[in-house]
Formats: structure tokens, C-alpha cells, sequence
């Protein structure tokens, strides 16, 4: 099976690369002979595995503010962890949380433990325990990414949230559209077949559609699943996701939306290592990953320059990675030394800001659903119906 793995090659220089191995394990034990720190390390996507029940992901969130309060109450990060999985219920997460003990008990730090266990832990998640271990400040790190953690999911749930009813409408739309096709209009055709000639020409077509329909029923659905089936294997690949996004950056308006909000994301994530510690350059690393992929080149341009001197701000604007609002908060941060907390305001300036126009958008973007729905349905029915308004109109 083919594995994407982040590592740390030295100290600083941080590296994603695939290989094949038979499991997560032989993949880390892989990466380690070729002199690799390993991050964390993922299977590569393909088809959708069914889970088994009771299984899931690590709930990182509930498990981050179940630690910060029991350290806030007194207890050490073993007792902690120990108490943790004593009242765990599932099996997958109480051996994660056994792993990570023993390997704390056998000297490793708390981030060592983390990024070596089978449960994936998140890049940013690790560096910033790994930040806060050199001060002593595990719980100020643990309240600060639960906070960005959640934060993060308040952006999401709007877009979600935004998005139910459009694509709700679109469906029922689609489905009644298909009923229409599939069901009612076979059965027209069958009335109008001796005088489709007399009628007009989107008629004819619309009948001629519900006779071939009658006729190749079974060969017409299956091609329409075999289709359907390529458009969902489509989905999945990489390669798909990458063209699509592509298309929607060229698109003016998302375009400029989409570019706003991956930039909220990306300094979000920076100021939160930032604030815990970790030195500019190797934060950079870390957080490449969450820009569209024609950006990291641009990162990767604005960190060689960082590296040669020049200053944070100046490099980002230089090369695409801010707004005139966020070149003047980075300015203010640099001269003030809050740089982290300054590029935090940025990312909550553009999230609301992202958050009013998908507001906007979806506010202008129903009406027009409905109408553009209402139309297709509405010109389907008078298609069909316009045989009898004419026939009426000869009787008379």
C-alpha cells in the first residue's frame, strides 16, 4: 500500500514524500533508515474504506480539553493520560492513549510520543507541544489549539450550514426533473406518437427523448450509472480536486474568496506557532501544506528571502501571500514584536469577512435557484402540454 509521509530531514528542513509499505508501521521503520524524523504519516488517497463500528478518528478536540482540565486541576501529564484512558470506552483510542504513556515512561518527550503514534496526530498539533515543552507552558498550548481548533470548525459549519439549502433545492429539483424525463414523459410520447410531426420542434425532441427512453430504458441506465460511477471515481483522485480547484481560482469573484480565505487559514495556523515558540522559518514548513499548491512555490519563495534578511512582511507582499489590510497589520506586528498575535487578528478579520459573503451569496444565490428550477421543471410541462393546447385549439 502507498503511504504520504511528513518528516523533519536534520533539525529544521521539513519534507513530504510517498513510498510503499504494508502498514503505517513499515512505512515510519522505512523512513527512518533514510535518516527521516517522521510527523506523521497517512495512507494515500483512494477508495473509501468501510469502518469497522466503534472505530473512527481520534477525537483530538474533546481529548485536548479533557487533558487541559485535568492539568489546570493539578495533575501531572501521565496521571493525566493514565485517568484519560481509564474511563475510555474505545478500544482504539484507549491503545493509542496506552502507546503514548509507554512511551513516556520510557523517557520520550510528550511531542515524541505523539508524532510516533499509530493515530496520526496533526503536524501542528505536534509543534506546538513540541513549542511549549521548552517552557513548561503544555496547557497555554493546549487552550491555544483548541481555540484555533475550534474557530476553524465556527468557518466551517457556516460554509456547510450556508450550502444545506441550495443543495437541497437542487436536489428535489433534480429529482423531479428526473421523474419528469424518465417517468411521465415515456408515457406522452406514446399519445402524441401519430402527430408529432404537427408539433413544434422542442416538442418533437422532448418526445422523441421519451421514445428512445421507452425503447433502451435498461442500456440508457446503465450507461447514466457507469457515468455516474466515473464521475465519483473522478472525485476522489488528487489529480481531479487539483484541476477543480484550478478552475475555480480562475474564476473572478470565487476566485479572489477562495484565495482571502485559504490566506485566513494559512495565518491563523502560522500565528498559532508563532505564539507557542517555534522559530518563523521552520512554521512556514509546517503550514505550506494548507495553501493551494501554486502558492507554496510562492512560500517557498518568501521563506528563501526571510532566510536571506528581509523582513516578514515585505517578503509576504512581495509575493502574493497578503492583502493591503494584512501588509499593514504584519508592519504593526513587526514593529510592536506580537507578530503572532497580529497575524491571528488577520486571520479572524477575513473569516468574518468570508462569513458575510457566503451570507451574501447564498442570500442572492436561492431566488435565483428556485427560479432557474422552476423553469426547467416549468418548460418540461408545457412541452408536454402543448399538443393538447393545440388539439383544443383545432377543435375550436
Amino acid at each position: 500500500m502507498r503511504y504520504e509521509v511528513k518528516a523533519l530531514r536534520g533539525e529544521d528542513e521539513l519534507t513530504a514524500f510517498a513510498l510503499e509499505a504494508v502498514d503505517v508501521g513499515d512505512a515510519a521503520i522505512q523512513a527512518k533508515e533514510q535518516g527521516y524524523t517522521v510527523i506523521a504519516i497517512k495512507p494515500k488517497a483512494g477508495w473509501p474504506a468501510w469502518r469497522k463500528p466503534g472505530t473512527g478518528r481520534f477525537p483530538l478536540v474533546l481529548f485536548s480539553q479533557e487533558l487541559l482540565a485535568l492539568l489546570e486541576a493539578g495533575l501531572s501529564l501521565v496521571e493525566s493520560l493514565e485517568t484519560l484512558a481509564e474511563k475510555e470506552q474505545q478500544p482504539d483510542i484507549r491503545k493509542t492513549l496506552g502507546q503514548i504513556i509507554a512511551s513516556l515512561y520510557e523517557g520520550h518527550t510528550f511531542s515524541h510520543a505523539l508524532q510516533h503514534s499509530p493515530a496520526n496526530f496533526p503536524l501542528l498539533y505536534v509543534a506546538t507541544v513540541r513549542a511549549c515543552e521548552k517552557t513548561g507552558g503544555l496547557p497555554e498550548a493546549l487552550a491555544r489549539y483548541v481555540a484555533y481548533q475550534s474557530q476553524m470548525d465556527a468557518v466551517k459549519r457556516q460554509v456547510v450550514s450556508a450550502s444545506i439549502y441550495p443543495l437541497l433545492l437542487a436536489g428535489v429539483g433534480a429529482l423531479v426533473t428526473l421523474f419528469l424525463m424518465v417517468y411521465v414523459v415515456p408515457r406522452f410520447s406514446h399519445i402524441y406518437g401519430d402527430i408529432g410531426g404537427d408539433l413544434p420542434l422542442m416538442s418533437r425532441l422532448l418526445i422523441r427523448w421519451g421514445q428512445m427512453l421507452d425503447a433502451n430504458g435498461a442500456a440508457i441506465l446503465t450507461v447514466a450509472l457507469l457515468a455516474l460511477l466515473g464521475a465519483i471515481y473522478m472525485a476522489t483522485r488528487p489529480a481531479s480536486k487539483q484541476w477543480l480547484m484550478r478552475k475555480l481560482w480562475q474564476l473572478p469573484s470565487l476566485g479572489r474568496r477562495l484565495h482571502v480565505f485559504q490566506l485566513a487559514r494559512f495565518y491563523r495556523s502560522l500565528g498559532m506557532l508563532l505564539r507557542g515558540g517555534m522559530p518563523v522559518l521552520t512554521s512556514l514548513q509546517m503550514v505550506s501544506d494548507l495553501l493551494e499548491s501554486s502558492l507554496r512555490g510562492q512560500l517557498a519563495l518568501a521563506s528563501a528571502s526571510i532566510r536571506e534578511g528581509h523582513a516578514l512582511s515585505s517578503a509576504m507582499e512581495q509575493y502574493g501571500l497578503t492583502t493591503p489590510v494584512a501588509s499593514r497589520m504584519l508592519r504593526v506586528g513587526e514593529r510592536t514584536g506580537r507578530m503572532g498575535e497580529m497575524m491571528e487578528r488577520i486571520a479572524a478579520f477575513y473569516e468574518d469577512e468570508t462569513a458575510r459573503w457566503v451570507e451574501r451569496f447564498t442570500k442572492l444565490f436561492e431566488p435565483l435557484l428556485m427560479v432557474f428550477i422552476g423553469l426547467i421543471i416549468g418548460g418540461i410541462v408545457v412541452l408536454m402540454y402543448f399538443p393538447i393546447f393545440e388539439l383544443a385549439g383545432s377543435i375550436q
